[in-house]
């Protein structure tokens, strides 16, 4: 999950004033420092953490909402106050259907400019609209080999002119062959906030092409001075939104987030991950509902739609009970594979994010493959019966798949360990049943 440290850390400090016999004042003096602790290792900004906890405080013992406990406020408080930390609200990308729609990058090199390119052309494609992308970084060696090679993986058109050096004809040019598209995105030159000259060129590019919304993309893993590069590029040019790029596993993440949040400049999108695939809106409600281990079904309903991942009846019975074959585990390993990391989707399920062992999805993934051959091996009595998988059964499928022993072994391990976790799922029914409802044909 994004910023998986800092959401466990949450989650433990609120785990443990719920098990608390009551909520007093020390308790929640026992919170604020947990809290505290966490974001400032978060790198979110000392003054912000301070200003923070004394809200939390002050309104920890408010008079009490009817029918709502002194937890269930705090835990409201703390939610509350963390949305407000990152931006509040969500704030959707500037599109319009019928029209054509150009959207420049602009950023300090190394921020992830070019793949955030290719990942925006792949959601913009992925819900219907016909996208292009434009290299117009004449300055970056490679930049037109990485930008091509990236829209031919994605399926979306590509222009570019490894020959010319004027950035701005490039992109007038593209935009013009593109003008029956309804997404056009330019991919620019890395500028640093005190290089001139480049940010008078990223001015003369927007006011050529007249894009419909300049986006900043900004490196997570810089932490604070996020905010600093978003104050300069707000200067210089009208700036429509920022993608924090590179926040999956970063420490500096919560920094990142906060600062440019403060600048009042609109955080729309949010890198989560190396794949095309791994770009997200930004919500704050549902990032701080994740990230304090409540869930999120609204962003898994979405991933098994784009993913047209189909949940049947049988699937859902299985599940809940338990009660599950090697075929059975195959079959969803594969579909849930479409969604993302397993550990992510898991981790969209209120109350799993940071209970489950992460090592049975990390083996999973990373096995997937031996296990389809190995699975494959098998009589359809053995897959759908694994009890029966005896020395000599295991011997012969080992031989079958060119496998070894040890790894059909550890198959049945990981299978016998993932059937027992899912059957601490049984008291998930009513979520179970909201899946089986966005199933797809």
């Amino acid at each position: 999950m994004v910023l998986e440290k800092l959401g466990s850390s949450l989650y433990d400090a609120i785990k443990r004033m719920l098990r608390a016999p009551t909520v007093d004042r020390e308790v929640v003096k026992t919170l604020i420092r947990d809290f505290q602790r966490a974001l400032l290792q978060a790198d979110v900004d000392v003054k912000l953490v301070f200003e923070l906890s004394k809200r939390i405080e002050e309104k920890a013992f408010e008079e009490l909402p009817p029918g709502i406990s002194r937890r269930e406020h705090l835990i409201r408080v703390i939610y509350d106050e963390l949305t407000r930390l990152v931006g509040e609200k969500a704030q959707p990308l500037d599109l319009r259907p019928g029209t054509q729609n150009i959207y420049m990058l602009i950023g300090i090199q190394g921020s992830g400019k070019t793949t955030t390119a290719a990942k925006l052309a792949r959601y913009l494609q992925k819900r219907g609209f016909k996208t292009a992308l434009i290299c117009a970084d004449t300055f970056r060696p490679g930049a037109y080999d990485q930008l091509k090679q990236l829209a031919e993986s994605i399926k979306v058109d590509f222009y570019g002119d490894p020959e010319c050096r004027d950035p701005i004809e490039i992109a007038r040019r593209g935009v013009e062959r593109f003008r029956d598209y309804e997404a056009v995105i330019i991919d620019t030159s890395g500028r640093h906030k005190e290089e001139k000259p480049l940010l008078e060129e990223m001015r003369r590019i927007a006011e050529a092409v007249k894009p419909r919304e300049v986006i900043l993309v900004i490196d997570a893993t810089i932490g604070q001075q996020a905010a600093s590069q978003a104050k300069a590029f707000k200067e210089a040019t009208e700036i429509g939104s920022i993608i924090v790029a590179k926040l999956d596993g970063s420490a500096r993440g919560g920094g990142a987030l906060s600062s440019v949040a403060a600048t009042g400049a609109p955080i729309k999108f949010i890198g989560t991950g190396e794949s095309v695939d791994d770009l997200e809106p930004f919500d704050p409600p549902r990032f701080i509902g994740r990230l304090l281990g409540m869930g999120d079904i609204e962003s898994l309903v979405k991933r098994v739609k784009e993913a047209e991942v189909e949940v049947s009846e049988r699937d859902v019975r299985a599940i809940l009970s338990g009660k599950f074959t090697l075929e059975d585990l195959y079959g969803q390993l594969e579909a849930m594979r479409k969604l993302g990391p397993l550990r992510r989707i898991i981790s969209m399920l209120p109350g799993f994010g940071y209970e489950l062992p992460s090592d049975v999805f990390d083996i999973a993934e990373e096995r997937l493959d031996k296990w389809r051959v190995i699975i494959q091996s098998m009589t359809p009595e053995e897959r759908e019966n694994p009890r029966i998988l005896n020395a000599s059964r295991i011997r012969r499928i080992a031989r079958g798949s060119g496998t070894e022993e040890r790894d059909v072994r550890e198959l049945i391990k990981q299978y016998n360990a993932m059937r027992k976790m899912l059957k601490q799922l049984r008291g998930r029914r009513r979520l179970l049943r909201q899946l089986q409802r966005f199933r797809l044909g």
